[in-house]
């Protein structure tokens, strides 16, 4: 039997596991190294590099660069739809966290008695 592995999370499970080189990225989403290449230019995702300097992408950034794709597919200007990304995340971010404060203040409530 092989020794238990001592890492918290398998890399197989972790969407930020910088799994997929920029060739394979580009086919997996039907799009073209340069395309990866614009959205780095643009910010919305900065692959990690290997040693030897490649770029290597996560499940969640090829996740949002299809989203890229999708928008731009329709006719969105690729910097547009960086911006509507980010701004996307930005709301889901704030909405999650607005949602913590709603529950926090839910338990912190005094119960009222009639």
């Amino acid at each position: 039997m092989p020794p238990a592995s001592s890492r918290p999370v398998d890399n197989f499970d972790d969407d930020d596991y910088p799994a997929y080189t920029m060739g394979r990225a580009a086919e997996m989403l039907g799009t073209t190294p340069a395309f990866l290449r614009a959205l780095g230019e643009h910010r919305l995702i900065t692959p990690l590099r290997s040693e030897g300097g490649h770029r290597r992408y996560s499940r969640y950034q090829l996740r949002i660069a299809a989203r890229t794709r999708e928008l731009v597919d329709q006719g969105t200007p690729i910097e547009a739809a960086c911006r509507i990304i980010i701004l996307e995340d930005q709301l889901e971010e704030a909405q999650r966290i607005n949602e913590q404060l709603r529950a926090q203040g839910r338990e912190s409530q005094p119960e009222t008695t009639a």
